[in-house]
């Protein structure tokens, strides 16, 4: 039953009953939806792969594998006949070029199921193959025909094409009756044609085995008859040897007595019964005497018939047992040495048996082949080369002389450690893990303190149990025990917080685990060295202070000349050696401008130099009648305070402070402020020079709030320019708004742009002399020259 009536033509019945058959022995159940206009609803029906496609292909929610993109109505597309996937023509022709899809056989792989397909993906064709570019239709399955699948099915024993309209996916199984029999084929019964399962009867199969001396025993069964296991005893042709095999084991060599060849001479006595057979363990029986008269016609050497020895003198033979007669003639037998250009004959005179040794020599190979050498034909020549394949094991290499083993196997005791750890593989040399050791204990393996048990038998190697209990082993503090009972000879350290002094005593120190031994406070040693000069200055550690040497710390003692410390090496009991004094000091110029910190020893040439040119200048003044005083040049203090030479700075200063005096010139008095420090910052005073003075150049200007301090800039500078200055708003946004007046400010507005710009170039403000001379209605009296200052650049 369906809600819409509209749909109820034979094809959309049709197409409904075709899903349902595809979704009959599946896993699943839900909605099946076809379209916007047709909703089916399956309630507690199973579906199957078939379906899933079905729906997803309808819902444009299938996604190609190859650009993970929806696969849409009309799109054309491939489908796998292995796996079934479903994916977009263009895609499946550009992954069938790719390197990717190449396998190493002719043809390429699918992306999904990797199974190898001979030809290439062309045309868009419906998922049975009968129509090429098939029109969608709304009522039908997309990408498909609309017609009857008529495909195999996937049953072998399926002669029944399928019956249902095209369809991605499998085909379901085939749904008509057919008469099976077992597999025995004594019993049969009806079933569906695509049943996968194979009938088996509960009668015994009763077939002749291999032998063909007993039947199966066993139930109905699939394939050939398992061989006879019965054993049985057989004997080899000649009867010396004996084995036990499988019935029927080589059934079709025997011969009536025996079944196989133990390889072994046949020894059986011959007909002559005189000599035995010399042959192999051979089948059937054995050939007649070779020295039998009726066989043997010529001498040994069969260059002549027995007939002539006879017209010589020589006795007929009458049995196998008489002697051949010789004809006293070189052998000449082609023996085995010598080459392909040079035969050897044998040279000894006719005779039975084999021909002995060659006395000649022959360039011959070595076994292996790789060198050739004249020896003597008797004996075997090797070469000294060493055999460097690997032997079986993969681990050894060959090393025999000469080889020409096409096996080199290795007969080295393994020797390798078990995974016991206890002893060692007995093995030959192999590839691979070692076996488990094999060893067991039947005792019984316990945990240290011994409540927990594992019980025998116990393979070599396991470690004790594992225990929950707390550990019971004795340890070296009284602390309570944390950790669990361990098989392990050494407890984990105590972690108990404690407190520990440091190591070099200094403090105290709280929280320390119970097994941290050696703690350091961070702080200096300090303790007093063997010198009794100096302190240890490492910090706090353990043991003695110079544990490695004596003390290298720089000494302290005065120097005797000036005063500095010695610096040299600690060197207690002895005294200070006459180094060079690398101090610092400082010395400045007469009149103490001139300030700088030099070495120790050049302070004290400088100096001296000094005092020699004073004592000169002294001695000429002598000379002339004065008198000097020598004493301050002399002195030690006076030593110490090396002089700088004044240059054209300092003089230019003692001149002026000697205007100063004569002048009567107060040089402490700071009428502009220029030493007091400054309470206006940087940018104020840059904002000041740069800014200020442009904005004064319009009719009217506002400035952004700022602080008291900065308005009171802006106003005492306006009312020395004679504009007009008013505060605005409160605070903190009260700010200022200046206005300049054509005939009311102190300057016009072309002679005040001019001195702007050229006060902003010299980046100075006007000079406060300039400003206090001019008049109210004239900018250019202003022609008297003063010292410029910069009022916003007060410093030091």
């Amino acid at each position: 039953k369906h809600p819409d009536p509209s749909l109820g033509s034979l094809k959309n019945v049709a197409f409904l009953l075709v899903l349902c058959s595809l979704v009959f022995d599946g896993a699943a159940s839900g909605f099946f939806c076809i379209n916007k206009s047709f909703v089916g609803y399956l309630s507690s029906v199973p579906r199957r792969s078939t379906g899933c496609l079905i729906e997803q292909l309808s819902e444009e929610k299938y996604e190609c594998m190859v650009c993970c993109d929806i696969i849409r109505l009309m799109a054309p597309v491939w489908s796998c006949q292995s796996c079934y996937h479903v994916f977009h023509l263009n895609c499946i022709k550009k992954w069938a070029r790719s390197p990717a899809s190449q396998a190493d056989a002719e043809g390429w792989r699918c992306p999904a199921c990797q199974n190898v397909a001979l030809k290439q993906p062309t045309s868009y064709t419906c998922f049975c193959g009968k129509v090429t570019n098939p029109e969608w239709q709304r009522s039908e399955i997309p990408h498909s025909c609309g017609n009857m699948c008529g495909k195999k099915r996937s049953g072998v024993d399926c002669n029944h094409p399928c019956n249902i309209l095209c369809h991605p996916g499998p085909c379901p199984q085939c749904p008509a009756f057919v008469t099976k029999s077992c597999i025995c084929g004594k019993t049969s019964q009806p079933m569906r044609c695509g049943q996968g399962t194979v009938l088996q009867c509960d009668k015994v199969c009763g077939a002749i085995l291999n032998c063909a001396d007993h039947t199966c025993a066993q139930v109905c069964h699939s394939g050939a008859c398992q061989p006879c296991q019965l054993q049985v005893q057989q004997v080899c042709y000649c009867g010396v040897t004996t084995r036990e095999v499988l019935c029927g084991t080589d059934k079709e060599g025997f011969d009536g007595s025996g079944h196989f060849s133990c390889e072994k001479t046949c020894g059986l006595m011959l007909n002559c019964e005189a000599h035995r057979c010399q042959q192999v363990c051979h089948h059937g029986r054995c050939q007649p005497c070779p020295r039998s008269p009726s066989l043997v016609k010529t001498c040994p050497c069969g260059q002549t018939p027995l007939t002539k020895l006879l017209d010589l003198g020589y006795s007929e033979r009458r049995s196998c047992s008489d002697p051949i007669p010789s004809c006293g003639k070189t052998c000449n037998k082609p023996l085995a040495c010598g080459s392909s250009d040079t035969i050897h004959l044998c040279e000894k005179l006719c005779h039975e048996g084999s021909c002995g040794p060659c006395s000649l020599t022959s360039t011959i190979r070595c076994r292996c082949g790789c060198k050739t050498k004249e020896v003597p034909c008797e004996l075997v020549f090797t070469c000294e080369k060493r055999c460097n394949k690997k032997r079986s094991c993969g681990r050894h290499k060959c090393g025999e002389l000469c080889c020409v083993n096409s096996e080199h196997k290795c007969l080295l005791i393994c020797g390798y450690k078990l995974n016991c750890g206890l002893h060692r593989c007995q093995e030959t040399c192999h590839r691979g893990n070692c076996d488990p050791c094999w060893q067991s204990s039947f005792d019984e393996l316990t945990c240290h303190c011994g409540l927990t048990v594992l019980y025998p038998p116990i393979a070599c190697g396991t470690k004790p149990p594992e225990c929950k209990n707390m550990c019971t082993r004795r340890h070296e503090c009284d602390h309570p025990v944390f950790h669990n009972c361990h098989s392990e000879e050494k407890c984990p350290p105590c972690t108990y917080l404690t407190q520990k002094w440091c190591m070099g005593k200094h403090e105290q120190r709280s929280n320390i685990p119970c097994h941290l031994q050696d703690i350091s406070c961070g702080l200096t040693c300090n303790k007093i060295l063997p010198c009794e000069n100096h302190r240890c200055r490492r910090i706090c550690h353990r043991g003695e202070c110079l544990a490695d040497g004596s003390c290298q710390q720089p000494c302290v003692l005065p120097r005797p000349d000036c005063g500095h410390p010695c610096s040299a090496p600690c060197h207690p009991g002895s005294s200070c050696p006459r180094t060079t004094c690398t101090a610092k000091v400082s010395v400045q110029c007469d009149c103490g401008r001139r300030k700088e910190r030099v070495v120790c020893t050049e302070a004290t040439s400088s100096y001296q130099r000094y005092a020699a040119i004073a004592m000169a200048s002294k001695l000429s003044d002598m000379q002339l009648g004065d008198s000097m005083d020598i004493g301050p040049l002399l002195t030690k203090k006076e030593a110490k305070q090396t002089r700088l030479e004044c240059d054209q700075e300092c003089a230019t200063l003692e001149r002026n402070r000697r205007l100063a005096d004569a002048l009567q010139i107060d040089t402490s008095a700071d009428p502009f402020n220029i030493r007091s420090t400054s309470v206006y910052s940087d940018s104020l005073k840059d904002d000041a020079r740069f800014s200020l003075y442009k904005s004064l150049m319009d009719v009217s200007h506002c400035f952004p709030p700022m602080n008291r301090e900065h308005r009171k800039i802006i106003h005492e500078l306006a009312e020395v320019y004679a504009v007009e200055s008013v505060s605005y708003d409160s605070e903190p946004k009260r700010n200022v708004v200046i206005t300049a007046q054509k005939g009311k400010s102190a300057c016009p507005n072309s002679t005040l742009t001019s001195l702007i710009e050229r006060e902003t170039t010299a980046r100075a403000p006007p000079p406060i002399a300039h400003i206090k001379q001019h008049s109210s209605n004239t900018w250019s009296k202003m022609v008297k020259e003063e010292p410029v200052i910069d009022y916003f650049d007060v410093q030091d």
